[in-house]
């Protein structure tokens, strides 16, 4: 693990996105004097698996870390960047909860070959990290943005498949980051467009919304939900809110990972993104997550950003495992057989 003597001395604690398949001489420039932790993938990043492998090893020559972190959202379903022809269509986490229901053993075996198989194509690619699972609770009336990306609309199923997909993914040589803490589920507009209000009590939330992430509060990464709860903090969402995040991600769901902001550019925030970024560090975010290429805003961001402390550093680089032996074609048959009519 090389690139970590150099932890804390002029690695900042943001991941950014940038524009397309390769990186432009002005992106390189900025992520050289940046020194961002990591980055992370979308579909347009995304081509064929040649291009990737030489993009990320672009990526952590730049920074001169041959370690740096390469975030995705890699889910299945909806959110998928790895594409057909060269990747196969994968199936949302809700089909595996529709197995559970009828079978719980089969259903969590479900989950754990799906993370497994994802983590089987992101670690060749030099993909480390996978923003993933969602251990949000749908409630009935809320939007369709979480929708099928949830496992089940039932706390404890939601927590089990989580931990099971996630241990797929640890197995793959792959850290999860699971989302959105403290809970999406309630949310009754998308927070890319606009700011959700929650208004469910304290105690309501603490019983069904906090549930999952708290059986999953170990994992070295979770992200933040851009959603305000009036219970908890009637001025701020999660990601700005020192109240939601150091007395109820913190203490209350007791998770001890590394805490990113969810993509500070998505309009549930308003301000300039240099404000927003400040405001994320004041109330608790570990590292800072922009995602949109917009290099005049990345910028922003970088300016307002603070050197990673070694304490993340060092929480990160002990999450980095080996995969394990995984038979590849054995498993996609099996996931295939076990997922087959499952609507």
């Amino acid at each position: 693990m090389s690139g970590h003597r150099n932890a804390g001395r002029g690695t900042r604690a943001v991941v950014f996105g940038f524009a397309g398949p390769q990186l432009s001489a002005q992106e390189r420039a900025f992520f050289s004097a940046t020194q961002p932790f990591g980055f992370i993938l979308f579909a347009r990043n995304c081509r064929d698996p040649d291009q990737i492998k030489a993009l990320t090893a672009d990526l952590c020559s730049t920074v001169g870390r041959p370690d740096a972190p390469i975030f995705i959202d890699e889910e299945g379903g909806r959110v998928q960047r790895l594409k057909p022809p060269h990747w196969r269509n994968r199936p949302p986490a809700r089909a595996c909860g529709r197995l559970y229901e009828l079978d719980p053993e089969r259903g969590l075996r479900a989950a754990w070959l799906h993370g497994r198989l994802i983590a089987a194509d992101l670690f060749p690619l030099g993909i480390g990290v996978d923003c993933a699972p969602v251990a949000d609770v749908p409630a009935p009336g809320s939007h369709g943005v979480i929708g099928d990306r949830a496992f089940a609309e039932d706390a404890r199923t939601v927590a089990r498949l989580a931990l099971a997909f996630s241990e797929g993914l640890r197995d793959g040589g792959v850290l999860p980051v699971v989302k959105h803490l403290p809970g999406h589920g309630r949310a009754i507009v998308d927070s890319h467009n606009e700011l959700p209000r929650v208004d469910a009590s304290l105690a309501e939330l603490d019983s069904i919304d906090f549930a999952p992430f708290r059986a999953l509060a170990g994992l070295p990464f979770g992200m933040t939900a851009h959603v305000l709860y009036s219970a908890i903090d009637a001025r701020e969402p999660a990601t700005l809110s020192a109240r939601v995040i150091g007395g109820v991600i913190r203490r209350m769901i007791g998770f001890s990972g590394i805490l990113l902001s969810d993509d500070l550019s998505m309009k549930a925030l308003s301000g300039s993104l240099g404000k927003r970024t400040e405001l994320a560090f004041t109330a608790g975010c570990d590292i800072v997550l922009h995602c949109n290429g917009d290099l005049s805003e990345m910028r922003e961001v970088g300016e307002t950003t603070p050197a990673l402390s070694a304490a993340i550093e060092q929480r990160y680089a002990e999450g980095i495992v080996a995969p394990q032996l995984l038979y590849r074609d054995a498993a996609l048959l099996e996931l295939d057989g076990l997922l087959e009519g499952v609507s």
